[in-house]
C-alpha cells in the first residue's frame, strides 16, 4: 500500500511539473506614457497660432510650474522626452544639473528638465524629428482654386482655442492651461484642423494631403524615436507642443507593450 501512494505522489509532482512547464512565460511590463501636451514658455513664434506668454521666469509663474512638476512626479517617470534635438538636451541638462545653465525660459527646461531632477529619473532624452510642414504652398493654393473659405474657417477654430489658452493663462495659471491643452476630447478636435486639410485639393493636386503626410511623417518619427528609447517597465513623461498630442497618444495606444496615461490625472487643479 506505501508504495502504491508513493508512486502516486510521484506521478502527481510529475503531472504538477509539466503543467507548470507548459504554463506561457510572463508578459514583461507595459512601458507606461503621459504625454504631456504643452505651450511654447518662450514665444519662439514658429507656429501658424502663437500663444503670447508673459515672463515665466517671474516668481509668480515660478511658483505655478513647480506646482505643476511636482504633481506630474507623482507619476515616478524614469524616463523624460522631450521636443529638442540630442546634443542641446545632453549639453544643456549635463548644465542644469551642476547649476551651470543660464536662465531658460524655454518648456523644455522649465517642465522637462525640472521633472527629471524632481522625480530622479534616469535621464532627459531628445525624442524630437526634422519635418517639413508646406503650409505656404497650401495656403496659395487655397487662396486661388477656391478654399479660402475653408482655411479662413479651420484657422479661426484654431485662434479661439489659442484665446482661450491666453484667457486660462491669465486668470487661472499654468496649471489650467495645460489642463485645457491636455483634455482628450479637446485634443479629438484640435486633430480636426488636419483632417480639414484633405478638402484643399483638386485631381493630382493635392497641397492638403502633402501637408498631411508631412505632418504625420514627423510625428511617425518621434513616435519611432520613443519606441526605440523606451524598456519594459519604463515610465515616460513626453513634453511637446500640444499640436503633436494627438499623434502621439494615437502612437502609444496603437503600440502592443504600451500603456497612455492621462496627464490631466496628475496636473493640479
Amino acid at each position: 500500500m506505501g508504495w502504491k501512494l508513493l508512486a502516486a505522489a510521484f506521478g502527481s509532482l510529475a503531472l504538477a511539473s509539466q503543467a507548470r512547464a507548459a504554463d506561457p512565460p510572463a508578459s514583461p511590463p507595459p512601458v507606461e506614457v503621459m504625454v504631456v501636451g504643452v505651450f511654447h514658455m518662450s514665444n519662439p513664434g514658429r507656429d501658424l497660432h502663437n500663444l503670447k506668454v508673459d515672463d515665466v521666469l517671474e516668481p509668480k509663474r515660478q511658483g505655478e510650474i513647480a506646482a505643476v512638476t511636482a504633481a506630474l512626479a507623482r507619476f515616478k517617470p524614469t524616463k523624460v522626452g522631450v521636443e529638442w534635438p540630442a546634443d542641446v538636451v545632453a549639453e544643456r541638462y549635463k548644465q542644469y544639473l551642476a547649476g551651470t545653465l543660464a536662465p531658460s525660459r524655454n518648456e523644455v527646461v522649465q517642465l522637462g528638465f525640472r521633472l527629471a531632477k524632481t522625480a530622479g529619473s534616469e535621464g532627459v532624452y531628445s525624442l524630437d524629428a526634422d519635418g517639413d510642414f508646406p503650409y505656404e504652398r497650401l495656403q496659395n493654393f487655397a487662396e486661388t482654386r477656391g478654399f479660402k473659405g475653408l482655411l479662413d474657417e479651420q484657422n479661426a477654430i484654431i485662434q479661439r482655442q489659442v484665446a482661450e489658452e491666453a484667457r486660462l493663462l491669465a486668470e487661472k495659471g499654468v496649471a489650467a492651461d495645460l489642463r485645457f491643452l491636455n483634455d482628450p476630447e479637446r485634443i479629438k478636435a484640435d486633430n480636426g484642423f488636419y483632417r480639414a486639410m484633405l478638402h484643399i485639393g483638386l485631381n493630382s493636386d493635392q497641397p492638403g494631403v502633402d501637408l498631411l503626410s508631412a505632418w504625420y511623417r514627423r510625428n511617425l518619427q518621434i513616435c519611432a524615436n520613443l519606441l526605440q528609447l523606451a524598456k519594459p517597465g519604463d515610465r515616460v513623461a513626453v513634453f511637446f507642443g500640444s499640436g503633436h498630442a494627438f499623434l502621439l497618444r494615437q502612437c502609444v495606444t496603437e503600440t502592443p507593450g504600451y500603456k497612455l496615461v492621462e496627464a490631466n490625472d496628475y496636473l493640479p487643479r
